[in-house]
């Protein structure tokens, strides 16, 4: 039986890192793989809805892994996603991922069409085939792909032994028990892999069952999360779900901005730690003037959070 402990923990959603011009900034890249890796985390997931990867190149994409790998490699694990709208780059992007030495690639659906589930099928395995050393993280995020994941596409995955976790961003919790339950039964009790992925929901996820949690906030609170992740396997529930809504309360803060989410984690994380990872990328709106308040707020409220830890 394969080792899964290296999904079991805290992974963050990498953000997209660019320099003054818009161009990928390897440095800052560097930088935040640097950063998180001190913070102690279990790995990144690169190039996923936080790396704004449908807006970047397939070859951006490429440089952002190659200079994280350049600091992560043997240090943490490391998930690629590699979906782009069409099949030909998301293969490309798949064999160059598992030449840079990452532990998994991940994928989304395809997006704005309405495929046949089979054709979804052969669209995540060609991408497997790609990476055929590789193990495979099928990511269900519903409400930004158009498309869910149903157990009858989930039972045919698995049929390819190299899928071995699902990413799951739909928000119902009990997705957690029926796509872990289904993976059991094809893998056995400690072969299959869930993340939760909405990050206002990571401790009721994880005591659903989830193995660990990939999502788009950790990176700019990681103490957080990591103490939530402690507490939960402790059994302390009851202090998880405190720090839990400390979290969502932080959350729903940088959520009234104008600007993007990722604008405005982005700019905490330049005043907090001094990482240059530039703004987002058009069309995301960047941090309007009138943010300020927002950023400045969510920033104390971290620090409050982490310094009561």
């Amino acid at each position: 039986m394969k080792d899964h402990t290296k999904y079991q923990g805290v992974i963050p959603a990498f953000y997209a890192c660019y320099g003054q011009d818009g161009s990928i900034s390897a440095e800052g890249v560097k930088a935040l793989t640097r950063h998180l890796i001190a913070k102690g985390v279990k790995g990144v997931y690169v190039g996923g809805s936080s790396g704004e990867c449908i807006y970047q190149h397939p070859d951006e994409r490429k440089a952002v892994l190659e200079a994280v790998m350049s600091e992560a490699r043997g240090k943490i694990t490391v998930i690629a996603h590699v979906a782009c709208n069409n099949t030909a780059d998301s293969v490309e992007l798949a064999a160059h991922a598992e030449a840079c030495g990452v532990d998994a690639i991940a994928a989304i659906p395809p997006i704005y069409f309405h495929l046949p589930e089979y054709a979804i099928a052969d669209y995540w395995n060609a991408m497997s085939a790609a990476a055929p050393h590789t193990e495979f993280v099928i990511y269900n995020i519903p409400q930004l792909a158009g498309t869910a994941l149903t157990m009858s596409l989930l039972r045919t995955m698995l049929q390819n032994p190299n899928v071995v976790a699902v990413k799951n961003s739909s928000m119902p919790t009990q997705d957690i028990q029926m796509f872990k339950d289904a993976g059991i039964a094809a893998r056995g009790q400690n072969g299959f892999v869930v993340f939760n992925g909405p990050d206002e929901q990571f401790v009721s996820g994880l005591a659903m069952g989830a193995d660990g949690g990939i999502g788009g906030t950790y990176a700019v609170m990681p103490e957080l999360f990591l103490k939530m992740y402690e507490l939960v396997h402790k059994g302390e529930m009851d202090a998880a779900r405190a720090l839990q809504y400390q979290a969502d309360r932080i959350i729903y803060k940088m959520c009234e901005a104008h600007g993007n989410l990722y604008a405005v984690q982005k700019e905490i994380l330049r005043r907090m730690y001094g990482l240059e990872l530039g703004g987002v990328r058009a069309p995301l709106p960047g941090l309007a003037p009138a943010d300020e308040a927002v950023v400045a707020e969510a920033e104390r409220m971290i620090r409050e959070a982490v310094a009561a830890l």
